[in-house]
């Protein structure tokens, strides 16, 4: 899927340099690595209950959840040093080969975990590996989500930026659907306690068997134009160098960033166990939730980038995050009153709204911001960070809310805080562009 205008203008060559000659597959292409991150990210948050048990028990069903967000989240951590190593390959290297790799380092993680012993088999070796595994996950998630949103971000044609670097998190909601269908399938077939028991592994097993088709499809990636134009890529050196001297961008990259992160995960990868451990729902309604969610994810990634792409980054970015802002703990309190898979399904579409037209123009105005010769880099080490510190830490931080403070609408304020951070960072980004924010 391209822009509206991506058909009026054709691929040039510019330089000796060669034109990219399907900007289709090449979205596909470059976003394929990013389903399987968001694949497997999903099944972790979703089958968390599962994975506490065969590789995390305690006894108490909390401090089992705790143990298993905490190695999500730990996982997490990984991606700044992700960020800053891999980054610093891919803006050194190449997009093309950068991505490969990473995606490599993210299948090797997701075999770990899909063949990983219990800990009734072997013990304290169990979590360690699945930990192991995780690290690997957020080490190449790093750069995997930075690196594929700067390939389409300098892949894109002129005026549609928003639109195309949409698709980088378009395509982690196919994952979201995708893996939502197989768990559903799952739970029409097999009784809870199979599932609790192994069948929580299958969709770790699918998601490994499609790993030699994505690396198909990706070898094939063409290098960004815009990237064979530079008469000189950095060294690892002169990376760093950059990243240190443009430290404010990247602290303001990661502000920005955080809205999006925190809400993702929130209505993606901890709805299944809000639903199911917090509002007593089903398995099902939680599972047709964040089905519906995928697919509104889906539509207004693209509407808030073409948006932005109209009107302007800034506008957008400040209505959502004021509107995210005022809403978030009202909307939770109002759903856990008297919880119903309506009131969840109409909560849950709200935060998509927000999450999708937010995050639409985000991923273009902060490759807009940072320095073009590291754009890799000190875009991804900007999310990896927003990821880590508030991101992933979502699921983890909202059952101790919820635990410590005995309100079920507690993730609220974490979602406020989220809010409030992209509201200020917009503000600071955009205030007084004379000075400017990027040193070269």
């Amino acid at each position: 899927m391209v822009g509206p205008s991506a058909a009026a203008v054709p691929p040039t060559a510019t330089a000796g340099v060669p034109a990219i000659k399907s900007r289709t597959a090449a979205i596909l292409r470059s976003t394929s690595g990013n389903f399987l991150e968001q694949f497997d990210f999903f099944l972790f948050g979703f089958y968390a209950t599962s994975i506490s048990k065969a590789f995390f028990p305690t006894g108490n069903e909390v401090t089992e959840l705790l143990l298993t967000f905490t190695t999500f989240w730990l996982g997490a951590l990984m991606r700044p040093v992700g960020a800053i190593v891999l980054g610093a390959y891919l803006d050194h290297i190449g997009r093309r080969k950068g991505l490969i790799v990473t995606l490599g380092i993210m299948a090797a993680g997701t075999v770990l975990i899909a063949v990983c012993p219990t800990y009734a088999q072997i013990g304290i070796a169990a979590p360690l590996i699945v930990l192991f595994g995780r690290l690997l996950q957020g080490f190449s998630a790093g750069v995997e989500l930075g690196g594929v949103s700067i390939y389409l971000f300098e892949i894109a044609t002129p005026g549609n930026k928003g639109f195309y670097t949409s698709f980088q998190s378009a395509s982690q909601q196919v994952a979201i659907f995708f893996a939502a269908i197989i768990g559903f399938s799952l739970s029409q077939l097999m009784p809870p306690e199979t599932i609790s028991a192994w069948g929580w592994r299958i969709p770790f097993f699918i998601g490994c068997a499609i790993i030699p088709f994505i690396f198909f499809i990706r070898r094939t990636l063409e290098e960004t134009p815009e990237f064979l134009k530079q008469k000189k890529h950095p060294t690892q050196r002169e990376v760093f160098a950059a990243i240190l001297a443009n430290w404010r961008i990247v602290l303001l990259g990661m502000m920005l960033t955080a809205m999006t992160t925190v809400t993702f995960y929130f209505i993606t990868v901890y709805t299944p166990t809000f639903g199911r451990n917090v509002l007593k729902l089903s398995i099902t309604d939680s599972l047709l939730v964040t089905l519906l969610v995928a697919t509104t994810n889906f539509i207004w990634l693209p509407i808030g980038g073409a948006i932005s792409d109209r009107v302007g980054r800034r506008p957008v970015l400040l209505a959502i995050a004021i509107l995210a802002l005022v809403t978030a703990y009202p909307a939770l309190a109002w759903l856990v009153v008297e919880p119903t898979f309506n009131k969840m399904l109409m909560v849950e579409l709200w935060f998509s709204l927000c999450f999708g037209v937010y995050n639409g123009a985000m991923v273009a105005a902060l490759s807009e911001e940072v320095p073009a010769h590291v754009r890799t880099t000190c875009f991804s080490l900007a999310f990896a960070l927003a990821a880590a510190l508030f991101g992933t830490f979502t699921p983890l931080v909202s059952t101790w809310l919820i635990d410590m403070t005995g309100n079920r609408a507690a993730p609220g304020f974490w979602l406020m805080a989220a809010a409030a951070s992209g509201l200020i960072a917009t503000i600071l980004i955009y205030r007084g562009r004379s000075t400017p924010l990027v040193r070269h």
